[in-house]
């Protein structure tokens, strides 16, 4: 592929089958490799798509500053874009995001500002506040708002998801993803219910999160929140952009869950992927124990496990990861 910009080589990843980590004969089980976007994660499609609109709409002034709370992925794409646009960019994040991610922004030329990750999401030094201080400081700034900004889904919904149909069809049976902002199932999980309503949506939630409880039973408790190491997943907030109505099903996991799938989807599919990609396999995982006719399971991998090396020493060294034994993965944990 030939192209003039590097937005113009976001999207349109590929959809790969995976035989050996969901060896069962009735189920098929595909997963969208999203890592393969520039800045190597899903986010580039919702910043490309949301500067693209608040340049139109004269929102956003040349050489203006944008500021966003960020996790590390969405920062990325914002410090790629704006890197390649002319724009100052300023990104908070939570101090349990892993060091590369923030030498990759700072690289980018981003400022960063690390905030506390048991920041209470009412105070100060949360690094959605921290964000949002910041932008009101700056005359002329303008924020992504990846929590609440519609146009976060609304990308999903126009690239994503008409990318999986286009590549699987009627075929598709679950869709599953865990979420934070909610972008990705609400925008994918509504287009492909669109096209075929019979399809499911299934949320892997990890412990920590308030998303399992609410779905559960429509209330807030906060007596949930707590920390986890997975990132990018999960919350301590109502995103606004979250559609809980897309959702049919959530199941709760642990970080031990996400990044054993994780180094599963590594060393027997050769996928080196991060730890929401695990969560998101792990679900694909738990959906297919569960089902006795033919289906088709998809799954996105959110980003590259490249970006969480430090975080993976840990679970490597431990040798964290149950080997194929006779064509069959075990479930449970091992050496390898």
């Amino acid at each position: 592929m030939t192209t003039h910009l590097i937005t113009d080589a976001i999207g349109n990843t590929p959809l790969v089958r995976l035989d050996r980590i969901f060896p069962q004969k009735h189920i098929s089980v595909y997963a969208k490799l999203e890592y393969m976007n520039p800045s190597l994660s899903i986010k580039d499609r919702i910043v490309r798509y949301i500067l693209d609109n608040a340049e139109a709409s004269g929102e956003l002034k040349p050489g203006s500053t944008i500021v966003e709370n960020t996790s590390g992925n969405t920062g990325a794409a914002i410090a790629m874009i704006a890197a390649a646009r002319g724009y100052k960019a300023i990104l908070t994040m939570p101090d349990k995001v892993a060091e590369e991610k923030r030498s990759v922004l700072r690289a980018l030329g981003a400022q960063v500002v690390i905030c506390p990750t048991s920041a209470a999401p009412d105070s100060p030094d949360h690094y959605v506040s921290r964000a949002r201080a910041i932008a009101a400081s700056i005359p002329g700034s303008f924020m992504i708002n990846q929590y609440d900004n519609k146009k976060n889904a609304e990308a999903h919904f126009k690239t994503t998801g008409p990318e999986i149909w286009d590549q699987l069809g009627a075929s598709i049976d679950y869709f599953v993803a865990s979420g934070s902002t909610g972008g990705t199932i609400s925008g994918v999980g509504r287009y492909l219910k669109m096209q075929k309503p019979a399809i499911k949506v299934v949320m892997p939630d990890p412990y920590g999160s308030i998303y399992y409880s609410y779905f559960k039973t429509g209330k807030v408790h906060e007596e949930d929140i707590g920390t986890y190491q997975v990132e990018g997943i999960g919350e301590d907030h109502l995103a606004k952009c979250m559609d809980f109505s897309i959702v049919d099903e959530m199941y709760q996991f642990n970080d031990d869950n996400a990044f054993d799938a994780a180094l599963r989807a590594s060393r027997h599919e050769g996928l080196f992927v991060g730890t929401s990609a695990g969560a998101n396999l792990w679900g694909c995982m738990k959906l297919a124990e569960t089902l006795t006719e033919p289906a088709t399971i998809v799954t996105v991998l959110p980003d590259s496990g490249l970006k969480y090396l430090s975080k993976f020493k840990k679970y490597i060294d431990q040798g964290f990861m149950a080997p194929a034994r006779d064509g069959v993965l075990d479930l449970k944990r091992a050496a390898v």
